[in-house]
C-alpha cells in the first residue's frame, strides 16, 4: 500500500482515538459496498453476531480492538504487481529485440478514491536503427534545392554513421491538390506545364507522390532525386500536410520498420493548407487518415478528401511512433514553430535558401529528439487521474514533470507515476498506455476496481436472521424486503409507535431526520432530491451542498461528501479550485517558471522584479545570461557561492561543466563571460547551447589571480629610487651654483671694464732697500 496512507492512516488513527470518531463512522453507512467507497480506510465487519453499538465501518484496527475476527472482515487493500520487465537493452542493432522502456504490463488493484504509485524507466539506447522519409516540396521556388540535395543520400548515410550502424532512408515530393482555385488551368497548357506562362517547361501539378520506399542503398536515394523535376502550384501555401498524413499511415509502401527511430523530414519554403481549406475547391468530405496510395504511387484521393487537421496528424503520428523535422526557411519557421508546440516529438529548423544546410539540420534534429524523453498516456479511463514525476539528471526528483531534457544517447531516466480512481467506475477493469513519444516500447497499465465486497457473493436471501425471512442476509446486516424496516427487518411499515422517533434524532430536542425524511420504525427514511442524494443515519448528508466555484459544485475537480468537498488528485483547497500540478509552470529551460517566480494552483507567480510572461520566461532588466551562470560555475567547479549554500546547484543548474585551457570559438551559440571571484580572481568560461538544447559551460582551468609583491624587487626600486632623486638634486645643485658663479663673475668683469686709474706717488709707499753711513768708518788705516 501506498506509504503516505499509511501515514494517513495512523493521524486518523490518532484522531479516532482523541475525538472518539473519524470518517468512517460518521458517514452513517449501512452497506459493505457504501462502506469501502467512503475512504480507502475504512473496513467492514461482515460478523452476523455484532453489538448493536459499535459501528461495522471502521477502521481496521478499530474492528479488530472491538472483536471482529480478520476472516470477517472486509478491507481490500489496492496493489501494483509487474507482469511483464523485460530488462533495458545497451544496443539496438543486436540480434535479439531491442528494450528501451521498463515494464511493459502491470496491474493495478485500485479501491474507490484510492492511489497507487508505480515507476517506469527509459533508456534511449545506442546504435538504434534509423528510417528517414525525405518529404520534400516541390513547386517552383524549391528549383535550387533540388539540385543541392542530389548527393544528399551519401552525406547523410556518412553523418549518421556516427549515430547508428543501422540507417535507411526513403523519398517523397508533394505540391497541392490537382484542382482549381489551387492549380492553373488557363490558357489550356498551364494545366499539363504550369510553368508555361513563365517560358519554362515543369511537371504536372500533383498532390503527393511516393518515390523510393525507405532503403539502405543510398546511392538509389541520389539517383531519384536526380531524376525529380519540380511542378507549379497557382496560390501560395502548399498541400504538404496531405503528404504527411499520407507518408505517415501508408506504412506498408513507405516500408517503416517497427524496431527504429521514425524521422519524417519535411521541407518547404511556404505555408501550408490546413483542415477545411479544401472548401474553397469544392472538398467537404474530411480526411480519413487512410493509405490512398495507387499503384503509380501517387495519392489517389487527393481531390476528394480534404486537407489533414493538426488533431488528426498528432493522433497518427503518435500511434506510428514517427518524429516529424519541419525543415522550414526563415520566412515561416515561426508559423511551424507554433505547429510543432501542438504536435509532440516535434522539431523545427531554419532551411538555407537553397537548402544546403539541409544535412547539418538534420543530424542536428535527430539530436534534439535524441536527447529528450516524454510520456503520452493513451486512452486513459475518465475515472482515473495520473501524476508524473520525473527523475532526470543527477537523481533529481522534478514534480509535476513527465518529460526529460539534455540527455545523452545510453543516458536513463525513471518516472513515478500515481494512479488514483475517483468514485467507482460500472466497468470493473479497464486499461490504459503509457509511451515516450516517437518510441514503439510501451507500457499497458490493466486496473481493477475493487468495489465489491467478497462477502456480497454469499448473501443469504428470506434469512431466518432477517426477522423469519422478511430480507436478504448480506455482509452481517439484513437488507429488508420491500415494506419492512429495521436492523433485522423487524418492523413494518404501517405500524407505528411514538418512542421509536427518538431514534430519529442525534439528540433530544433535535428535528427528526434533520428535517430531510420521515422517522419509520425508528429508522430516517431520508427524502429524495431533484439536486442529489440525502443519506445518513438522521439525514445529515448530502452530495450537493457543497461550495461551488464558477458554477460548478466543488469547480468539476471533486465529489461532494457531506457538505465537504473531497478533491480529486492534482486538486487541493476548499473548492478544489487550485491545482497542484508544476507542469504547466514549467518553461523551455526546464525550471519551474523559469527560476524567476513559483508555481501557485498551476500558474506562474512572477517574484523577480521586471519578470513577466506565462512562465516568468521575459525579463528585461534581469540579470544576462553570465551573470546566471556565474553562480552555476561558482556552484558546480568550485562548490561555493549562494546556490551551495541554498543546496540548490542541481536543481538550478542543468548545465554540464567541462575545464577547457583556452576558450575556443563555437559560433553564435556561445557567450563568452568574465567576473571577478571572493579572491580577486578572474574567472573566465564560456557558455554553450548545443544543438540538442544541452547547455555547456567551458570554464578556464586556472583563474587569473593577482600576484603579491616581490620585497626583493620593491627593496631595490625604493632604494634605486633614493639614489636617483639625491643625484638629480645634487645636479640640480651644482648647476644652480654653477650659473650663480658665472653670474658674479661676469659682473665682476663688467665692473672691472668701467674702473679709470691716474698715475702717481703713492706717499706711503716705500722703498724695499735703503742704504745708511757709518761715520765711524775710516778705511784702511
Amino acid at each position: 500500500m501506498d506509504p503516505r496512507s499509511v501515514s494517513l492512516g495512523i493521524l486518523l488513527l490518532c484522531a479516532a482515538g482523541t475525538w472518539g470518531g473519524n470518517i468512517c463512522t460518521t458517514r452513517g453507512v449501512n452497506s459493505c459496498k457504501q462502506c469501502l467507497a467512503v475512504s480507502p480506510l475504512c473496513a467492514w465487519c461482515s460478523a452476523e453476531v455484532w453489538a448493536q453499538s459499535s459501528p461495522r465501518c471502521d477502521l481496521h484496527a478499530n474492528l479488530l480492538h472491538h472483536g471482529c475476527r480478520q476472516e470477517h472482515i472486509e478491507f481490500p487493500s489496492s496493489s501494483v504487481t509487474i507482469l511483464e520487465a523485460r530488462p533495458l537493452s545497451n544496443k539496438g542493432s543486436g540480434g535479439s529485440a531491442t528494450t528501451q522502456m521498463s515494464p511493459q504490463r502491470i496491474q493495478l488493484n485500485l479501491r474507490p478514491d484510492d492511489s497507487q504509485v508505480f515507476h517506469v524507466q527509459v533508456r534511449q539506447v545506442e546504435d538504434y536503427p534509423v528510417d528517414i522519409y525525405y518529404l520534400m516540396d516541390l513547386s517552383n521556388s524549391m528549383k535550387d534545392d533540388l539540385r543541392n540535395i542530389q548527393n544528399l543520400g551519401t552525406k547523410l548515410a556518412s553523418e549518421m554513421r556516427k549515430l547508428t550502424s543501422n540507417l535507411r532512408i526513403g523519398f517523397g515530393a508533394f505540391v497541392d491538390k490537382p484542382i482549381s482555385p489551387y492549380m492553373y488551368i488557363s490558357p489550356p497548357e498551364a494545366i499539363k506545364n504550369p510553368c508555361y506562362e513563365i517560358g519554362e517547361t515543369c511537371l504536372p501539378m500533383f498532390g503527393y507522390k511516393h518515390v523510393l520506399s525507405l532503403t539502405d542503398e543510398v546511392t538509389r536515394f541520389n539517383e531519384e532525386v536526380r531524376k525529380q523535376s519540380v511542378s507549379r502550384n497557382r496560390d501560395a501555401p502548399e498541400g504538404g500536410f496531405d503528404a504527411i498524413i499520407q507518408a505517415t499511415v501508408c506504412d506498408e509502401k513507405i516500408g517503416w520498420r517497427n524496431d527504429a527511430s521514425h524521422l519524417l523530414v519535411f521541407t518547404t519554403d511556404a505555408k501550408t493548407h490546413i483542415a477545411l481549406d479544401g472548401r474553397l475547391a469544392g472538398i467537404v468530405q474530411p480526411n480519413d487518415a487512410q493509405c490512398h496510395i495507387d499503384k503509380d504511387n501517387f495519392y489517389s484521393a487527393t481531390t476528394t478528401l480534404d486537407y489533414p487537421s493538426l488533431g488528426l496528424m498528432t493522433e497518427k503520428l503518435s500511434q506510428k511512433n514517427i518524429n516529424l523535422i519541419f525543415a522550414v526557411t526563415d520566412t515561416v519557421v515561426g508559423l511551424y514553430q507554433n505547429y510543432s508546440e501542438l504536435i509532440p516529438g516535434t522539431t523545427v529548423g531554419t532551411l538555407s535558401r537553397d537548402s544546403s544546410n539541409v544535412l547539418q539540420l538534420i543530424v542536428d534534429s535527430y539530436g534534439k529528439i535524441r536527447s529528450k524523453v516524454e510520456l503520452e498516456v493513451r486512452d486513459l479511463p475518465e475515472e482515473l487521474s495520473l501524476t508524473f514525476n520525473a527523475t532526470c539528471l543527477n537523481n533529481e526528483v522534478i514534480p509535476g514533470l513527465k518529460s526529460c531534457m539534455g540527455l545523452k544517447i545510453g543516458d536513463t531516466v525513471s518516472f513515478s507515476i500515481e494512479a488514483k480512481v475517483r468514485g467507482c467506475p460500472q466497468e470493473q477493469q479497464k486499461s490504459f498506455t503509457i509511451k515516450p513519444v516517437g518510441f514503439k516500447d510501451s507500457l499497458m497499465v490493466v486496473v481493477n476496481f475493487d468495489c465489491e465486497c467478497s462477502c456480497e457473493s454469499h448473501a443469504e436471501s428470506s434469512s431466518p436472521s432477517c426477522s423469519h425471512g422478511n430480507g436478504t442476509l448480506e455482509c452481517g446486516v439484513c437488507r429488508c424486503n420491500a415494506g419492512r424496516l429495521g436492523s433485522h427487518c423487524e418492523c413494518s411499515e404501517e405500524e407505528y409507535n411514538p418512542s421509536q422517533q427518538d431514534n430519529c434524532s442525534p439528540r433530544p430536542g433535535q428535528p427528526l431526520c434533520s428535517q430531510r425524511g420521515e422517522c419509520i420504525c425508528g429508522q430516517c427514511v431520508c427524502h429524495s432530491s431533484d439536486f442529489g442524494k440525502v443519506t445518513g443515519k438522521y439525514c445529515e448528508c448530502d452530495d450537493f451542498s457543497c461550495v461551488r466555484f464558477k458554477g460548478q459544485m466543488c469547480s468539476g475537480h471533486g465529489q461532494c461528501s457531506c457538505g465537504d468537498c473531497v478533491c480529486n488528485s492534482d486538486w487541493t483547497g476548499d473548492y478544489c479550485n487550485c491545482t497542484t500540478r508544476t507542469d504547466t509552470c514549467m518553461s523551455s529551460n526546464g525550471l519551474v517558471c523559469s527560476g524567476h517566480g513559483s508555481c501557485v494552483c498551476g500558474r506562474c507567480e512572477c517574484t523577480q522584479p521586471g519578470s513577466y510572461g506565462d512562465t516568468c520566461e521575459k525579463c528585461p532588466t534581469c540579470p544576462d545570461a553570465c551573470t546566471i551562470k556565474k553562480d552555476c560555475v561558482e556552484c558546480k567547479k568550485f562548490e561555493r557561492g549562494k546556490l551551495a549554500e541554498q543546496q540548490s546547484c542541481s536543481r538550478m543548474c542543468r548545465d554540464e561543466i567541462e575545464t577547457v585551457q583556452e576558450l575556443s570559438d563555437r559560433g553564435k551559440d556561445a557567450v563568452n563571460c568574465t567576473y571577478k571571484d571572493e579572491n580577486d580572481c578572474v574567472m573566465r568560461f564560456q557558455y554553450y547551447e548545443d544543438s540538442s538544447g544541452k547547455s555547456i559551460l567551458y570554464v578556464i582551468e586556472e583563474p587569473d589571480c593577482p600576484k603579491g609583491p616581490d620585497v626583493l624587487v620593491v627593496l631595490l626600486s625604493v632604494t634605486g629610487a633614493i639614489l636617483l632623486i639625491g643625484l638629480a638634486a645634487l645636479l640640480i645643485w651644482k648647476l644652480l651654483i654653477t650659473i650663480h658663479d658665472r653670474r658674479e663673475f661676469a659682473h665682476f668683469e663688467e665692473e672691472k671694464a668701467r674702473a679709470k686709474w691716474d698715475t702717481t706717488h703713492n706717499p706711503l709707499y716705500k722703498e724695499a732697500t735703503s742704504t745708511f753711513t757709518n761715520v765711524t768708518y775710516r778705511g784702511n788705516m
